[in-house]
């Protein structure tokens, strides 16, 4: 059994739960059929396997090195990096005209899952890549998709998005990077970024930096913020690189985890020659980032499902293996020991990092399943649905993951006892390194404002709309199955009070109690978050019965009956936590509000 993630799992989710097969009816990926699809998954395993996953521990061990002059990464990096490029991979998602593989979103995201398993700070040059490049297709000029994309696609250059600056951190509209325009339309960059991903290494011939600034004039906030290319080495009109930028590296940041992957402080226009290049217009800078941040702030939360799910087969199969102890009723001293999965309490610490796991990747394969219906159908009602609904879950898809992926790597290292503290076994670096994502690409409090101050009443409040109106269809038809109906009923009363929380909520937005309402948004992030999830179980639990559980196949039978399970878990435990804190929600509680800094 693969170590990275459940095979059947996966399939299960790509097959049955988000109907991949159907992708072929878009007119997109009409030549695209299972056994294709197949193909290029087994490919992406394969690679995962082979190239980045024997290097994770190395790569955390010997981290880059600056010696003041140029940065060094171990060569198992640089090997990884380029059978990833030979693929196609970093050209998935586009079209065969722009030399892409026009993957669909699903089946791209379920292909990086192997890699976000296997070395997740390797991984982060060619994602981090692919959504630069996305973003100068999309917004970019002909000559900048001209210049950069064909090198980025092919592996030649890497790309980066600078945002953070040392005294601004996630409040970009404080950011003080300038921008002074040229005679000649370029602009000269002056500033200094920091905990930029990738921001140096020896990998590629070239590095592209997605930059925020400030060009001349700019009002103030986020609305005088633009975006510019900054390469690392400028180009030749033929494309051919030509000499150094003036970006300079002011020193590598040293991690608690993700400690393969560059972490820089970046200096641009040192003297005063950094060339930079308008992307788009003036002054547009943060919405074409967000395309950026948006796809960044996906792959965050499927990186954190994946490093979850990692550490949960770790554990899983140590605790098949290794035999201690006896059970409650059995008192016999000569009797021998049982593996410790046999045990209420190890099974209980699976059984959380199952439903977590599990229910995060389905939850990231649920975005890029409503990314394909958005862009097959941008103009038509369902496709505007999708996006709608896109874009009130992104929040969540990135918070859910990156919360419960490290308390599920911590229930890991738990099951492994002394084992799990130690690096012989990867748990501990599964842990180090998921800490990272409730921090970065905006944290669990920033994606919880998005969601309860804004996203959430976008449109009217449209994407609530369409949220609950696919959780009613999940439970009308789980609730026709037998097995399903006590945890139907249990989720449907639950929900009652959710929508209530949620119009009490919008109405003390709506008067004014800004500042009230949204004290608690961390809570309803993780709230709110529980229910969807909660829902996912449902629908697959359903799925897995309607699929496997008539099956002469005991394996089948034992994978329906571990979703069932798994299900009742979230339902019978998650559900009512979150529950529980419905009342200080509808409260305005100001517990934490009220506290006054000099009581601390």
């Amino acid at each position: 059994m693969s170590r990275l993630v459940s095979q059947q799992d996966l399939e299960f989710l790509l097959y049955q739960v988000f109907s991949a097969e159907q992708l072929k009816e878009y007119s997109c990926y009409q030549d695209y059929d299972r056994e294709t699809f197949d193909s290029i998954l087994a490919t992406a395993r394969s690679i995962a396997e082979q190239h980045f996953l024997p290097h994770n521990a190395k790569a955390d061990a010997n981290e880059p090195r600056f010696d003041g002059e140029r940065v060094t990464t171990i060569d198992e990096v640089k090997v990884a990096w380029q059978k990833y490029a030979e693929s196609g991979l970093l050209a998935a998602r586009h079209s065969e005209a722009d030399g892409g593989m026009q993957l669909p979103a699903l089946i791209n995201m379920a292909c990086n899952a192997y890699f976000m398993s296997a070395n997740p700070a390797t991984a982060a040059y060619p994602f981090l890549t692919s959504a630069a490049a996305n973003l100068i297709q999309a917004f970019g000029t002909d000559q900048q998709r001209r210049l950069y994309l064909k090198p980025m696609f092919s592996g030649r250059f890497a790309g980066t998005m600078a945002l953070t600056e040392p005294d601004v951190g996630s409040a970009l509209g404080d950011l003080s990077t300038k921008a002074l325009p040229q005679p000649d339309g370029s602009y000269r960059i002056k500033g200094q970024k920091m905990y930029i991903s990738g921001g140096d290494q020896d990998i590629t011939e070239n590095i592209v930096h997605l930059v925020l600034a400030r060009a001349g004039g700019a009002p103030a906030g986020v609305k005088g913020i633009s975006l510019f290319i900054v390469p690392k080495f400028r180009l030749h009109d033929d494309g051919s690189v030509a000499e150094r930028n003036d970006v300079q590296l002011a020193g590598l940041l040293h991690k608690m985890g993700y400690r393969g992957t560059t972490s820089t402080v970046l200096s641009f226009g040192e003297r005063d020659d950094c060339h930079g290049y308008l992307v788009g217009e003036r002054n547009q800078g943060l919405k074409y980032m967000f395309k950026m941040m948006n796809e960044a702030r996906v792959g965050v939360g499927l990186g954190a499902a994946m490093i979850g799910y990692r550490g949960y087969l770790e554990s899983l199969a140590y605790a098949k293996d290794r035999p201690q102890g006896r059970l409650p009723d059995d008192k016999n001293p000569q009797s021998k020991p049982v593996p410790i999965i046999e045990h209420a309490d190890v099974k209980r610490m699976l059984l959380k990092q199952k439903a977590w796991v599990e229910g995060s990747l389905a939850l990231c394969l649920l975005a890029a399943r409503l990314i394909d219906e958005h862009e097959e159908g941008a103009d038509t009602d369902r496709g505007t649905d999708a996006g709608i609904l896109l874009d009130l879950l992104t929040p969540i898809v990135k918070s859910y993951p990156s919360w419960y992926g490290p308390k599920a790597n911590d229930l890991a290292i738990q099951v492994l006892g002394g084992a799990g503290y130690i690096r012989e076994y990867p748990v501990e670096q599964c842990y180090r390194d998921n800490r990272l994502n409730p921090i970065h690409e905006g944290t669990h409090g920033i994606q919880s404002l998005d969601l309860l101050g804004r996203k959430l009443w976008q449109h009217n409040g449209k994407g609530q709309k369409l949220l609950f109106e696919r959780i009613q269809k999940t439970l009308l038809e789980a609730g026709k199955r037998q097995e399903l109906s006590e945890l139907v009923a249990t989720y449907q009363t639950a929900l009652k009070p959710f929508m209530h929380t949620l119009l009490t909520l919008g109405e003390a937005l709506g008067q004014g109690k800004v500042s009230e309402a949204l004290a608690n948004s961390a809570v309803f992030l993780d709230v709110m978050s529980n229910y969807v999830v909660g829902w996912l179980w449902l629908e697959m639990a359903d799925k897995a019965l309607a699929t496997f559980g008539d099956s002469p196949d005991q394996t089948q039978q034992d994978f329906a009956a571990g979703k069932l399970q798994a299900a009742r878990y979230f339902i019978r435990w998650e559900i009512p936590r979150a529950r529980a804190q419905l009342h200080q929600l509808n409260e305005l509680d100001n517990t934490w509000l009220a506290m006054q800094s000099e009581w601390f």
